[in-house]
This record gives structure tokens, C-alpha cells and sequence, in this order.
């Protein structure tokens, strides 16, 4: 006896409207009188309408499904389209290129906006208390940026030097800055984790 398996089968151009349907549409393919055709595809419409009913105020919702059955016949149907026919190349065209900054950043595991918000800070007044209160809560920033990437201990000295050197001089940096704990920063850490707020390794559901 002759078993029809899945993966013998043609693969279907939209497999949510079911092989069942695909059927139709390659059965309407077969039938060489035009109205009679027309007539066969407008039942079919009425089908994969019915497949769908939550989806029938979405505007060109008929539209949609006049090109769907194009798509699922190759786009061989010969028949009175109510709207322009659709051609291949409207749903094969490449997306258009996202052009990516390619500026160099040179402290990677602090980020591009690191380096803005330092240079933002060292435009505001000198020696006012903002400037440096922005300092220092951009410093600890720092502070976590590289544990989050890096995750290894870090003294307070490597990130007031780093701060130093990419703002060249800027921002106003005590010598005696105490920045937040990294066992404080490693709680806050695994704490959001477990709250299940995405990590730079871990995936969006």
C-alpha cells in the first residue's frame, strides 16, 4: 500500500493556509475554461477568508489574501484579478541596506554612549557640583559595564584611568573617589538576572 509521508510531499508556499487549500489552488491551475477558473479562485478566496475571520476590518485584508493565492500558484493563475497582479519580484526584493556606524570605539566593553555622556559632562560648567556628581555616577557606570562584560575584578584606579584618558583630561576625577562595590554590583547583577531582565548574553523571549 502507497504511503503519502510529509517529506515526500511538494513543500507548500504558505504552509498556514494548509496543504488541503494548496490543492485547490493547483487544482484551479487544471481548469482551462477562464470564468469557470475565476469562479473556482473566487471560492477559494471565500475559504481563506473564513481561515481568518478576526482579520477581516484590517484594511487591504482582501488584498493580501488575492496575493497570497498568487504566491501559492506560482503566480501562474491566469485569472481576473480585482486588484493589479502581483509579480514575483514584489516579494523577493532585497532589504534595503541599514547603514551601521563604523566610528572606532576603543573601550568596546564601556559602549558608544560612554563616550558621549563624557563628552556631554565636559561641557557643562567647571566646577560645579552637577558636573561632578555626573562624574562620579558615570564612573560607576563604567564600574559595571566592564564587570557585566568583562566579569572579573576591577580596581577603582583602572576605571578612573580609563575615564581620564577617553576624556582626555575633562572631567574632574578625585584622586580619592570611592566607587561602588563589585561583590554590590555582582548582587545587583545576578539579582536582575533572576528577574529575568536580559544580560548582554542572554536572549529576548
Amino acid at each position: 500500500m502507497f504511503k503519502d509521508y510529509n517529506t515526500q510531499r511538494s513543500k507548500m508556499k504558505l504552509p498556514e493556509y494548509g496543504r488541503a487549500l494548496h490543492k485547490m489552488v493547483e487544482h484551479a491551475l487544471t481548469i482551462e475554461d477562464r470564468d469557470e477558473r475565476n469562479l473556482a479562485v473566487k471560492s477559494i478566496i471565500d475559504i481563506m477568508g473564513m481561515m481568518y475571520p478576526y482579520l477581516r476590518d484590517i484594511n487591504d485584508f482582501k488584498h493580501k489574501l488575492w496575493d497570497h493565492i498568487a504566491i501559492m500558484s506560482d503566480f501562474k493563475l491566469d485569472i481576473d484579478y480585482p486588484y493589479d497582479p502581483p509579480v514575483p519580484e514584489t516579494f523577493t526584493e532585497r532589504p534595503r541596506h541599514i547603514p551601521y556606524d563604523q566610528s572606532d570605539i576603543k573601550y568596546r566593553h564601556y559602549g558608544k554612549i560612554v563616550e558621549q555622556l563624557i563628552d556631554k559632562i565636559s561641557k557643562m560648567e567647571e566646577g560645579s557640583a552637577t558636573k561632578a556628581l555626573n562624574t562620579e555616577q558615570l564612573a560607576n557606570q563604567m564600574k559595571k559595564s566592564y564587570l557585566t562584560w568583562n566579569k572579573d575584578m576591577v580596581e577603582d584606579e583602572k576605571i578612573l584611568d580609563d575615564l581620564k584618558i577617553m576624556s582626555k583630561g575633562r572631567l574632574p576625577v578625585r584622586e580619592d573617589l570611592k566607587l561602588q562595590e563589585v561583590t554590590d554590583i555582582i548582587k545587583i547583577q545576578k539579582k536582575k538576572t533572576k528577574q529575568g531582565t536580559p544580560g548582554p548574553n542572554r536572549k529576548h523571549k
